[in-house]
């Protein structure tokens, strides 16, 4: 897996984002690519914004459990995996700003660097290592960058 908090590695997410447009088709799924950049943004809001409710104790026990292995792993996702609830994005977005709040999360992850997150409770999994928050990080955005040919 790709390492998010190397500056060449968030650079090359950069330059994947900035090869889309607002007209760009997903390969596979329904979102478009302005809702695709805010779906991914969820993830940062979580982290750094407090607009998210934070689930209550049994729901983030199910998710530690059941999810959790699957998001932090090495493992690809495969097309068409079932979205969160919290992660749908169903109205239209503005592309220029979902994409510049993007990159922004990006470069500010990269610039507080591994060490920040190394265990860093996250909102629905309790703690987790600097590779698993790498590995949470880099692999849904680049899910999702495939999807849309990039």
């Amino acid at each position: 897996m790709k390492n998010i908090f190397d500056l060449k590695e968030t650079n090359a997410l950069i330059e994947r984002i900035n090869k889309l447009d607002a007209y760009a088709k997903p390969l596979w799924g329904k979102m478009s690519v302005d809702q695709m950049f805010a779906h991914c943004n969820v993830t940062y809001e979580m982290i750094y914004d407090s607009k998210h409710p934070k689930p209550n104790a049994f729901k983030k026990f199910m998710l530690k459990v059941v999810v959790k292995p699957y998001v932090v792993s090495e493992k690809p996702y495969k097309k068409n995996s079932r979205t969160a609830p919290e992660f749908v994005v169903a109205d239209s977005k503005n592309f220029v700003e979902e994409k510049a709040r993007l990159i922004d999360f990006l470069i500010k992850t990269q610039n507080l660097g591994a060490s920040y997150f190394d265990n860093k409770p996250s909102h629905s999994f309790g703690s987790l290592t600097a590779k698993e928050w790498n590995n949470l990080f880099y692999k849904h955005l680049d899910h999702h960058l495939r999807q849309f040919g990039v």
